[in-house]
């Protein structure tokens, strides 16, 4: 596989001649509609339908006529601009880049923003995310990670329902507007990480099903027949999948991708297409000198899919980790219902501090067998951790932030759970001030029949977990004005106290190296269930001292005994103070020499110490 440049569908070579490759291997016969002009294309022995012109030019519209019958958009499309029923448009990628002196940083130095861009800012667009962007660096936000941008239907939709995997959505901003977004991000020093579904397409508009050989029954999803990694034509599934993976990378200069649950991918074969992915972008950037990353989505607890190709691992360089969610919202008081009904709280917790996972070869409960492996060896910088994300927040009945669910003192105890772990942090749009609109599940689908089915499939899902009231109407244009942000929130001393907390505890992460190192195997926690409590303690190789952090997730003031080798030094952070809008310290007189501290309810202490 050519790794420099793109060969799927319809791309322009330097002298603006355009190369035609659709791969159906299945069709009969494809020509190219452009207008008044048709474009015959000849099949090689591999399914690929092959052409060049000079008729069609960047900006044209164009339709893929199979078997001269059915009038299709091209699948391979890198352009929708009037949906994904309508035509497809001719675009050159080349783009005049300024981020010549940009370099990914390590990805122990992430701190992740997850954004929708139809709800991040009033535009929905690229253009109001650059708006934005010096503020997320005045908060300390290190990469920016992007809900899907893949063209789905209409123009509401978190992205997982995208169906031209190479399109970027029109009503965003298309090409150009995300080319310049990731330009600009990187002007200010912010990596760009996108959201890319590769275990299924969305239900309508996926016309890859008329091209042949895309999917197979040989797998039963949620979507589906499944995507076709392994059955008869298989190869050319996986050239389509890697060919995207390399055009995000190459093209659009995005320095990580995260993959949407991998473990709904499936693949028998004896080469893995997570492995192809990795392979293919170890080519490119041993090619291009610029370092990419990918972070697979997965909730099997295998630690295989973060494991190197050369120890037979799937080769991602990191995970989003849900457990380490799950054990914070129980220890904060969530409800144990659903899937939180297999966690306990801070005893939980604080082995998922130690190992990422919760569940590492234990009983599961809720599975009703043992679950998962351990994860010794993998660094903290293997695993991203949040108190929510797009999924927990969007996948409640009433898509409830923890601005509506906790008290302020809460939500500040939560970004410090997650803050000061030995683990990448990711915060979710909104949550550094407290944003208290919901963010809602949103669709604007056309076909009357499946708007119906994504009605009843919310409510059968909200009543399985025994939830009451209605849940708000996915296609309603209201459902996604609502989950706006309201960043007029902003102006309101509460909200501002909060942002100001998030800097500084996100600056406090950066200059302390304990706090920003990754050896998760140094970090020590003990858990105090009956106070419900924890004790954490974060060290880094070449350093004498140590952060020692104590958090209180109950409603009441509490005693915690120093342990005897720990000597406190220092106060660094204590969110109950009265600059963060908390109630201050228990006592003006407490010290940090004193080995029992008396913490504020839902909060938490940082000290610098050392070992005695």
């Amino acid at each position: 596989m050519d790794i420099s440049k793109r060969t799927t569908g319809i791309n322009f070579t330097n002298n603006k001649m355009a190369t035609i490759n659709i791969w159906a291997p299945e069709a009969q016969n494809i020509e190219v509609q452009c207008g008044k002009f048709t474009i015959s294309l000849h099949k090689d022995e591999f399914g690929n339908w092959i052409g060049f012109t000079d008729l069609i030019k960047a900006g044209d519209l164009y339709w893929l006529v199979i078997d001269g019958q059915k009038r299709i958009p091209d699948p391979a499309s890198l352009s929708q601009p009037e949906g994904v029923h309508g035509p497809s448009c001719a675009i050159d990628l080349h783009y005049e880049w300024n981020d010549q002196n940009w370099k990914n940083p390590e990805l122990k130095d992430y701190i992740f923003y997850e954004l929708h861009t139809g709800t991040y800012t009033s535009q929905g667009d690229f253009q109001g995310i650059i708006n934005q962007l010096d503020y997320l660096v005045e908060l300390g936000i290190t990469a920016i990670e992007i809900m899907p941008v893949a063209a789905f239907p209409g123009e509401r939709n978190w992205g997982y329902d995208g169906v031209f995997p190479y399109a970027v959505q029109w009503s965003y901003g298309g090409a150009m507007g995300l080319q310049q977004l990731v330009d600009q991000c990187h002007q200010k020093g912010l990596a760009v990480v996108l959201d890319v579904v590769y275990n299924h397409l969305g239900p309508e508009g996926n016309y890859l099903t008329e091209l042949g050989g895309y999917f197979t029954d040989k797998y039963k999803t949620p979507w589906g027949a499944a995507v076709n990694y392994d059955d008869r034509y298989s190869d050319g599934v996986r050239k389509f999948i890697i060919e995207n993976v390399l055009m995000w990378f190459r093209d659009f200069h995005i320095d990580a991708l995260r993959l949407d649950a991998v473990h709904a991918i499936k693949d028998f074969s004896a080469v893995h297409i997570l492995q192809d992915i990795r392979k293919a972008t170890d080519k490119l950037i041993k090619e291009s000198g610029h370092v990419h990353y990918l972070i697979a989505e997965s909730d099997l607890n295998d630690p295989r899919y973060i494991t190197s190709l050369e120890e037979n691992g799937l080769g991602m360089h990191a995970q989003w980790t849900d457990e380490f969610h799950h054990a914070l919202r129980v220890s904060a008081g969530e409800s144990k219902t659903g899937y939180y009904s297999d966690f306990t709280g801070v005893d939980h917790l604080a082995k998922a501090y130690k190992d990422a996972y919760v569940y590492t070869g234990t009983y599961s409960s809720e599975r009703a067998r043992k679950f998962g492996r351990g994860t010794t060896g993998h660094p903290g910088s293997q695993f991203v951790v949040f108190s929510q994300n797009h999924d927990q927040t969007g996948n409640r009945m009433l898509g409830s932030r923890s601005g509506t669910l906790y008290s302020y003192e809460m939500q500040k105890l939560l970004a410090g759970a997650v803050i000061l772990s030995p683990f990448l942090p990711l915060l979710f749009m909104g949550e550094e001030y407290g944003e208290k609109n919901p963010f809602l599940y949103f669709v604007s689908h056309t076909d009357p029949g499946l708007v119906e089915n994504v009605r009843s499939g919310r409510k059968q899902e909200f009543a399985a977990m025994h939830l009451e009231g209605e849940a708000p109407d996915p296609q309603d244009p209201a459902t996604m004005q609502q989950s706006r942000l309201n960043w007029s929130a902003l102006r309101e001393k509460s909200h501002q106290t909060m942002f100001l907390f998030y800097q500084a505890i996100i600056a406090l992460r950066k200059s302390h190296t304990q706090l920003c190192s990754d050896e998760k195997e140094l970090t020590r926690c003990i858990a105090l269930k009956p106070l419900n409590c924890l004790l954490l303690e974060r060290c880094a190789t070449g350093s004498s001292e140590l952060v020692f952090c104590m958090l209180n997730f109950s409603s009441e003031v509490q005693q915690i005994s120093v342990p005897v080798n720990i000597k406190l030094d220092a106060v660094l952070f204590n969110s109950a103070a009265l600059v963060w809008g908390g109630p201050g310290d228990v006592s003006e007189e407490q010290q940090p020499e004193l080995q029992e501290i008396s913490i504020q309810p839902e909060s938490f202490i940082v000290y610098q110490a050392n070992y005695v």
